[in-house]
């Protein structure tokens, strides 16, 4: 066709002007077969992505979906907007003088579109090409792809799936050549010209980005990845050349923070990175607060007090607790769908009922807890209580998304933490370039590794960001809607059973008031036995020391003031670094009453050969015990091989009359043969109320068969108040 042009332009009257003429039309002419190509090719190529989209994707069910979306990625998308490029390339026809202007003008309109759509697809280009590998493994299945493609496109031979997937990323590549060939045969005073140039340098940089994006991604995928190694793997992967960067980084990091080298702020980045945080540390609370919230519903659902044998008069006590067996029967049967009823018994004044009230799980019901379920959270999804819809759509709606998000949060998190990696040897290959000049392709590639991890992170954090808040806010409204449903139904369920409550005429504050009446009845009874009680507790006494402990005190002592010492009420298990492990009576100097975060409930102390933090609410003031040399004047020294139990002189405190019963108010830790060791609340038989030289500050008991010299001051006759109990009036 075109070379029968050209013999037509030859053939003319060979004028000057005519000649002149020649070469602009022969221009033309090529111009107008680009552009014809450029549309025709546009026509051709968005057809066969709209095969694979409908035919070929549709009659590839056999494979997962996960496949398919990886393998067409977004190519509904591409089409979309190829398919208005054509629309709109295609009505430049009707307007043939300002075509190539209005190509030119179109394109650069589309710059943005393709360029968003085609990064998208290439960035999944590679890893559809692993799946493709992977179906080649397996003969049948590849014979069905083969079938299903030739059937639709036999012009995809043999390469099959591989032709169908290079497609997109051929046709972007192209756009720019063709709008070069437009370009090279427009003139260069024509008014198109410099909107062609334009269009073909817009494409061009389309190109370069969707290429710089896919190796961001490729940096991205590598590091993005959380690995659960043993520390035998870690150990197997140390080598010189990691030492090595290590080493250096950390040389770069202390120079930094000692003020040597600048360090290079990104005030960006470092606003990205805050709100980040904050959005994985809400995930982080949501979850923590989801699994107590289970465990907590799990107790609550366990407390049925209609099981236990109250010793309670009938009325309306008994009435309340028929209540609380219909709430669990009839109120939660959602909740109780999984279980069957057991027979427990229920005991009043007087009274006795045997009602089907309890629970017990079905074996046809049990069922493993979710995966992603946390230990906290364990116990209750495995539990005996098996919430059955209810349980379904916790899990569904709210678990299993959180666990997801808080999944995803994990990738970005990793690329912050390698970014600062990056950013150290970025730092140190630009303090080499400013004094050497120059760089190793190592340094260099370094470089571009900040470079890109940078890029991405700036572009995509906001984005992720954006979508984590609206994830996190959908869970929070799914969660709140369930709880409103719950309640809703809970109420209209037990509306019967509250009818027949013998205070349902009652208005709320009137029902309020009396329950408030009724707990102060009891609070008074209770305060009235705590008062018998006292009068017959003997006053706080130290904790006898454990044999040798007293040098330790006096170091103490001596060094602090009798005022800075504390003793431990009860044995503290250090879970952390600077925690420590005491047992009960171990005695104690305060250094701070709070930690370096402010908090008041950890203390810092020193035991006279280790500081360190332990909780507030398990100290009390140490009362100094008088030292040894001090009774010896009033007592015979502990060489005294026929009685070795000491004789202290305590504050005067009442004696222990000789009865048969008391009890242990404090635990004591016998030190020699002649004393017996004590537990808090056990039954004690005594003896003799003195000692064989009549001290009535030590006595003589038996305890669990054993005899043994205690201090009298540890005793106490347990008061005996008259019965008491509480009852709501009817």
């Amino acid at each position: 066709m075109t070379d029968h042009g050209d013999d037509e332009l030859s053939s003319r009257t060979g004028s000057p002007d005519e000649e002149g003429r020649v070469p602009e039309e022969r221009s033309l002419l090529h111009q107008s077969l680009a552009v014809r190509e450029l549309i025709d090719t546009e026509v051709s190529y968005l057809h066969v992505l709209q095969l694979c989209a409908s035919d070929i994707r549709s009659h590839l069910q056999q494979l997962p979906q996960g496949d398919l979306d990886v393998l067409f990625s977004n190519i509904d998308d591409i089409i979309k907007v190829n398919s208005k490029l054509l629309h709109d390339l295609q009505e430049t026809a009707a307007r043939e003088e300002e075509q190539v202007q209005l190509i030119g003008n179109l394109f650069l309109e589309f710059q943005e579109e393709l360029e968003q759509v085609y990064k998208v697809y290439c960035a999944s280009y590679e890893q559809a090409l692993l799946l493709v590998e992977a179906y080649r493994m397996e003969p049948r299945l590849q014979r069905e792809i083969q079938d299903t493609i030739e059937a639709v496109l036999p012009q995809a031979g043999s390469s099959g799936l591989s032709f169908l997937l290079v497609i997109p990323l051929q046709r972007i590549t192209k756009y720019p050549l063709l709008l070069q060939k437009i370009l090279e045969n427009t003139l260069p005073d024509a008014s198109a010209y410099p909107v062609l140039q334009r269009a073909t340098s817009a494409l061009q940089d389309v190109v370069t980005n969707i290429n710089e994006y896919k190796r961001r991604k490729e940096v991205a995928s590598k590091y993005t990845k959380v690995e659960h190694l043993s520390l035998r793997e870690r150990l197997a992967r140390i080598s010189m050349h990691t030492l090595s960067k290590k080493t250096t980084r950390l040389g770069q990091l202390l120079k930094q923070e000692a003020g040597l080298v600048p360090k290079t702020e990104d005030k960006e980045f470092d606003d990205l990175e805050e709100s980040f945080h904050w959005v994985s540390l809400c995930v982080t609370e949501l979850k923590n607060n989801v699994a107590a919230y289970l465990d907590n519903l799990e107790a609550f659902l366990r407390f049925r007090p209609q099981e236990y044998d109250l010793d309670i008069p009938g009325g309306p006590v008994v009435q309340y607790c028929y209540l609380a067996r219909d709430l669990q029967l009839q109120a939660f049967p959602e909740f109780m769908g999984a279980l069957r009823p057991r027979k427990v018994g229920c005991r009043a004044r007087g009274h006795s009922w045997s009602v089907r009230v309890g629970l017990e799980p079905s074996p046809a019901t049990s069922k493993a807890p979710s995966p992603c379920a946390p230990p906290s959270a364990t116990s209750f999804l495995n539990s005996q209580v098996h919430l059955s819809p209810q349980k379904q759509r916790l899990e569904a709606l709210v678990w299993q998304p959180l666990c997801s998000l808080a999944k995803a949060l994990a990738g970005p998190q990793n690329l912050i933490k390698k970014r600062l990696d990056k950013l150290l040897d970025f730092e140190r290959v630009e303090e080499k370039l400013l004094e050497v000049g120059s760089m190793t392709y190592e340094e260099e590639a370094a470089r571009h590794m900040y470079e890109a991890l940078n890029s991405l992170l700036v572009a995509e954090l906001p984005q992720f960001k954006q979508l984590a808040m609206r994830w996190l806010g959908q869970i929070l409204c799914t969660f709140v809607t369930l709880q409103r449903d719950l309640a809703k139904q809970v109420l209209q369920r037990a509306e019967g059973s509250l009818a027949q409550l013998p205070h349902h005429h009652i208005s709320d504050p009137a029902f309020r008031k009396l329950v408030e009446d009724a707990l102060g009845q009891t609070s008074h009874q209770l305060h009235a036995f705590q008062e018998n009680f006292e009068k017959v507790l003997p006053p706080p006494t130290t904790q006898p020391l454990l044999p040798g402990a007293e040098h330790q005190v006096q170091a103490l002592l001596s060094r602090y003031g009798p005022g800075k010492l504390y003793q431990v009420t009860s044995n503290i298990s250090g879970s952390g670094t600077l925690d420590l492990t005491l047992p009960r009576g171990h005695v104690v100097a305060l250094l701070q009453d709070k930690d370096t975060k402010g908090n008041s409930s950890r203390w810092l102390v020193d035991t006279g050969g280790h500081r360190g933090y332990v909780p507030a609410g398990k100290l009390e003031l140490y009362h100094v015990v008088p030292r040894e040399e001090e009774l010896r004047g009033q007592a015979r020294p502990h060489r005294d091989s026929q009685r070795q139990t000491p004789e202290p002189t305590l504050a005067s405190v009442p004696s222990v009359l000789a009865v048969t019963q008391v009890v242990a108010v404090y635990p004591f830790v016998a030190r020699s043969s002649h004393e017996v060791s004590l537990q808090a609340g056990q039954q004690v038989t005594v003896l003799e109320a003195q000692d064989k030289k009549g001290n009535p500050e030590w006595s003589l008991v038996e305890v669990n068969g054993q005899r043994g010299y205690v201090p009298s001051s540890f005793l106490a006759r347990a008061p005996g108040p008259a019965l008491w109990g509480w009852s709501l009036p009817s």
